[in-house]
């Protein structure tokens, strides 16, 4: 399995479009009413997204990773759907995702 780095993040127009899905997808999540059993994990795994947008050093590997627990986590909260689609747009222009499900390597 391939594991990429990115190098030069810190600028990456990737990384920052990665930042603003992320910071979209938090606060609709924090809008959320309901009662989501997972949403602690949903809420680790984008702060880790941030962090590695941040960082300038994503490991495409993780981020899909991260992705698949927060789909996870969310599981069918169609109101947040939106929101996580932008994550995945995000996350699909550090490498070359496969467009048949969400994680798949």
């Amino acid at each position: 399995m391939e594991v990429r780095r990115v190098a030069g993040t810190e600028d990456d127009p990737r990384a920052a479009e990665l930042r603003r899905a992320v910071a979209r997808l938090r606060r609709e999540l924090a809008a959320h009413p309901a009662e989501l059993p997972d949403r602690a994990i949903a809420d680790d795994e984008l702060a880790a997204l941030d962090a590695m947008a941040r960082t300038g050093a994503p490991e495409l590997h993780r981020l899909r990773r991260s992705l698949l627990l927060i789909a996870g986590a969310l599981g069918s909260v169609s109101a947040l759907g939106p929101a996580l689609t932008g994550v995945r747009a995000a996350i699909d222009q550090f490498g070359n995702v496969p467009h048949t499900g969400i994680g798949r390597d």
